[in-house]
């Protein structure tokens, strides 16, 4: 990660200061950032990191756990032996050479190699150390015959490969397997049922798929946002939002969804903000009379604006699947963030009645708390209009702001420490984003080559090509995908397809990704999956399903804000 930073800043100052760059930086970097997913992918396959879909087991009585957790590791071995040998059948096929490094391809697929191993490694180990050597042994069975069973049997159906892939993700994902893991399990099975995919290509399609320039600006904000509550920047902010809104009904609230707003054009990630949020408003909420469920449905709920008030991950992530103008839909990002904002702040107005309001700041306590919050809005300014006027690229604005964010903490005198802690938390977040992105992309070439495109873009013609049809049936799409799908898989699946679907209709497509990062994102409040409200009970300890009914309200504002994105849409 800190070669990853150094390697890009030393190209941004050569080509600035200098006018001249290094041969083969930006290959490298690829090359590095390859490497950091292969080797997180050990240590993300347990905790929040590994996105598991857990609900169904928590269901369940506990007597069904030992059989969930033999179900889990089978897939995670399945997964591991896929990115084994299939590495290494790749590398027994490729030849020939870097162009700007000079060095053999086959190093590329060698990190996967090591990663696969490592994964299988990590797991026995930690199964043998804790006393379910018995659960392993089974478990190491089960993939073994289901594995070998892929490669010699086949199944005549003419169902196409891709719905069986998905529906072995799916098993996948019940029985509490990683989802990086359930994707890459389930796609060494297509040949099985006729799919275009050896086990060589399945690698190849996943490196290939996280082999993007584009994709290194991830470790670089989530380095920022880790690095920003580090330096004490975050208090700051916090303090600057606590003297606008503080003083209004809901204040204490009202400060939780400004802080996130604020807060958005430094970190860009909305799990980051959560964990923030729940470790630091949380007890003050409660403290101010505010019921603990209610306290952190907030703090969700407000977690959302992070992914869509840019710098954002998530449009990151859809512009490298769909080759959309980043700057456009960042830029799109700030009036979609800026609109469910609102629409939040008349939601916490209606129903927060816990606490009195905050005292109202003077004029000067409101200047003195801009004044130190001047840093955070120097980052946001070096991201976004970085790469709206085209200085540096997202990747290098993301570099920028880290390298900013590091100077900030330096000199707040932060411990070496915590500044080591930021840099290996956020490679390993980064990995397993990063995996995540690699394992879809065998389920984005399978719904490419069994024609789910063109099955859609049929639909949209059957419809007229009517926008608000077309609309329409993409928003239920997404709102139905959400609730089963991980936020980022569902981006790199459905965004290729739905973008051109829309397109074709008349809809300006930087609008729609816009409406489609929206929808997406609000799933991180929806059951199953989540993700935003399990971090913040995970952070609080108050039930996810306490939570889950106290976020109904805000759901409900943010339900209105895509909606009326659909209709300017429509109108504009």
């Amino acid at each position: 990660m800190a070669v990853l930073l150094v390697l890009v800043l030393a190209n941004v100052a050569a080509r600035y200061l200098f006018r001249t760059g290094f041969l083969g930086q930006e290959e490298l970097a690829i090359w590095l950032h390859l490497a950091l997913i292969a080797l997180a992918i050990p240590l993300a396959y347990r905790g929040p990191l590994s996105m598991r879909f857990d609900v169904l087991r928590r269901w369940l009585p506990a007597s069904f756990a030992t059989t969930f957790d033999v179900a889990a590791d089978a897939v995670s071995v399945t997964a591991g032996l896929a990115l084994v040998n299939g590495a290494l059948s790749s590398i027994s096929a490729i030849g020939g050479v870097s162009p700007t490094l000079g060095l053999p391809e086959w190093i590329r697929f060698s990190f996967f190699v090591t990663g696969g191993v490592l994964l299988l490694a990590m797991l026995c180990c930690d199964r043998v150390l804790t006393g379910r050597i018995g659960g392993l042994f089974v478990s190491l069975v089960i993939a073994g015959l289901l594995y070998g069973s892929s490669k010699i049997a086949t199944v005549d159906s003419d169902w196409p490969p891709s719905l069986f892939m998905a529906l072995i993700a799916g098993v996948g994902l019940l029985v509490s397997a990683p989802l990086a893991h359930a994707f890459l399990a389930a796609a060494c099975f297509a040949p099985l049922f006729g799919g275009v995919l050896p086990e060589p290509a399945l690698v190849s399609s996943a490196i290939n798929g996280m082999s993007r320039f584009l994709l290194l600006s991830i470790p670089f904000f989530l380095l920022a946002g880790a690095l920003l509550t580090v330096s004490g920047t975050a208090e700051r902010l916090v303090t600057f939002a606590a003297s606008l809104v503080g003083h209004r009904k809901g204040g204490l609230a009202q400060t939780v969804l400004l802080t996130s707003v604020i807060f958005s054009g430094a970190s860009g990630s909305s799990v980051a903000n959560a964990a923030f949020g729940a470790s630091t408003f949380q007890p003050q909420l409660v403290k101010n009379g505010y019921p603990p469920a209610q306290a952190g449905a907030i703090i969700a709920a407000s977690s959302v604006l992070d992914n869509v008030i840019p710098p954002s991950i998530a449009f990151l992530l859809l512009a490298a699947a769909t080759n959309l103008s980043v700057g456009s839909l960042l830029t799109g990002g700030f009036f979609a963030g800026g609109l469910m904002a609102l629409c939040l702040a008349i939601a916490i107005s209606l129903s927060v009645k816990a606490g009195p309001p905050m005292q109202k700041a003077s004029t000067r306590q409101r200047w003195s708390a801009a004044r130190s919050a001047i840093p955070a809005f120097g980052l946001g300014i070096i991201v976004v209009a970085g790469i709206r006027f085209g200085i540096v690229t997202p990747t290098e604005a993301a570099a920028l702001a880290a390298g900013f964010t590091l100077l900030l903490s330096f000199a707040a005198r932060s411990a070496s420490s915590r500044i080591w802690s930021c840099f290996r938390q956020s490679a390993l977040e980064a990995g397993a984003i990063g995996l995540l992105i690699g394992s879809a992309a065998p389920f984005a070439f399978l719904l490419a080559v069994d024609g789910v495109a063109a099955s859609l873009t049929d639909i949209v013609h059957s419809l007229g090509s009517s926008p608000v049809l077309v609309l329409l049936m993409a928003n239920l799409v997404l709102l139905v995908a959400g609730l089963v799908l991980d936020i980022g898989a569902a981006i790199l699946l459905l965004g290729p397809i739905l973008v051109p679907a829309a397109a074709a209709a008349g809809l300006d497509p930087i609008h729609f990704g816009v409406i489609l990062v929206v929808n997406l994102m609000i799933h991180g409040l929806t059951p199953p999956l989540g993700m935003l409200i399990y971090v913040v009970s995970g952070v609080t300890s108050v039930p996810a399903s306490q939570l889950f009914r106290a976020v109904l309200p805000y759901l409900a504002a943010l339900l209105v804000s895509v909606f009326l994105l659909c209709l300017g849409t429509l109108l504009f």
